[in-house]
């Protein structure tokens, strides 16, 4: 009889589980877009001063709730020496946002080249992406057709997975809090995954 409530609690109230990995270089704005994206979705959750956000050393974990699903975020460092442990995460991965700092013309190809790497793993094909083109209200930062421009060069590495490209503001929240973003987010992993 025990067996048959647990169950029946679990199919209820269990929400299905979705992790994302958020990459990119450091100061792309990752932690930035988590902690708004944080603000916006969790009811009781304050976020800490934007201005106060540093470089991450680590990772920095989000929970959110959306409809019958529970996306964890997990923002990793960006730093070169950093970088080279972002694959240990990639097995519990179902999608990936990819930041890229739109504003930063010197570090696209080291972004690429990071980028390039990542999507080259053979633990992520198929894996659902969501490149952010970030910083998108500062005057002169690069457009998404130059970034996609870019990096037209890894398109054949992306291969059949579902991929999209958009313009956001991690800290004005331009497109970051959008509800219908993350409903999308949701989707693709609930179809691709």
């Amino acid at each position: 009889m025990y067996t048959l409530l647990s169950g029946l609690y679990k199919y209820m109230f269990q929400k299905d589980e979705y992790c994302v990995l958020i990459l990119g270089l450091d100061n792309a704005g990752k932690t930035t877009f988590l902690e708004q994206t944080k603000t916006k979705f969790s009811k009781n959750y304050k976020g800490m001063n934007l201005s106060k956000i540093t470089t991450t050393v680590g990772l920095n974990i989000g929970t959110i709730d959306v409809g019958k699903a529970r996306l964890m975020f997990w923002d990793l460092g960006g730093q070169e020496e950093l970088q080279s442990l972002w694959d240990k995460y990639y097995a519990e991965s179902h999608g990936v946002i990819y930041v890229i700092d739109s504003t930063d013309e010197e570090r696209l190809g080291e972004s690429k080249n990071a980028f390039e790497k990542m999507i080259s793993s053979e633990v992520l094909e198929g894996v659902p992406l969501l490149v952010l083109a970030n910083k998108q209200d500062v005057e002169n930062c690069l457009s998404v057709p130059d970034i996609k421009t870019a990096f037209s060069d890894c398109a054949p590495k992306i291969g059949k997975r579902d991929c999209l490209v958009q313009p956001c503001s991690a800290l004005s929240g331009y497109l970051v809090i959008s509800a219908d973003y993350l409903l999308t987010l949701y989707l693709v992993f609930l179809f691709f995954s």
